[in-house]
C-alpha cells in the first residue's frame, strides 16, 4: 500500500473560487447602491410632485382638486400610476395664515419598483392666494 503526500500549499483552482466570491459581493454591493439611488429618486419625484400640487392648488383661480390632479400627473409621468394613488389635499390655518397642504403616501421601493405600500409619506405646504377686493 502506497501513501501519497498531499501538498497543503497548492493553490491550483483557487482563482475561480475567489472570482465567484468577490464577484458575488461586488454584484450585491452594486445592486444595493442602485436600489438606494432608486429610493432617493422616487422620494425626490414624490416630494417635487407634492410641492407642485400644493402651489398649484394654492393659486387663487384653482381648486384643491386641481392640485391633486397636478401632483398625480407629475408622479404618473416620472415613475408610474401605482405611485400616485395616495394623494390628499386640504386647507389649513394652523400656521397663522391660510395654507394648502398636499400629502402623498406612496410605496417605498425595496426590490426594483416593488416595495412596501404607504411606507413613504411626503407633505408640502403652500400659502393660499386670494384676490384682493381692492
Amino acid at each position: 500500500m502506497t501513501v501519497t503526500a498531499v501538498r497543503l500549499d497548492d493553490e491550483q483552482g483557487s482563482s475561480p473560487v475567489e472570482f465567484v466570491l468577490v464577484g458575488t459581493l461586488l454584484t450585491l454591493l452594486t445592486l444595493g447602491v442602485m436600489q438606494l439611488a432608486l429610493v432617493v429618486y422616487v422620494r425626490n419625484v414624490v416630494h417635487d410632485a407634492a410641492v407642485e400640487g400644493a402651489y398649484h392648488a394654492a393659486l387663487a383661480d384653482t381648486t384643491l382638486e386641481q392640485g391633486v390632479q397636478r401632483a398625480e400627473h407629475a408622479i404618473d409621468r416620472a415613475i408610474g400610476e401605482t405611485y400616485s394613488e395616495g394623494v390628499t389635499v386640504r386647507s389649513d390655518a394652523s400656521l397663522g395664515h391660510a395654507t394648502v397642504v398636499v400629502r402623498i403616501s406612496t410605496t417605498l421601493p425595496v426590490i426594483g419598483l416593488l416595495g412596501v405600500p404607504h411606507a413613504l409619506d411626503v407633505e408640502a405646504h403652500a400659502p393660499e392666494e386670494a384676490f384682493d377686493d381692492g
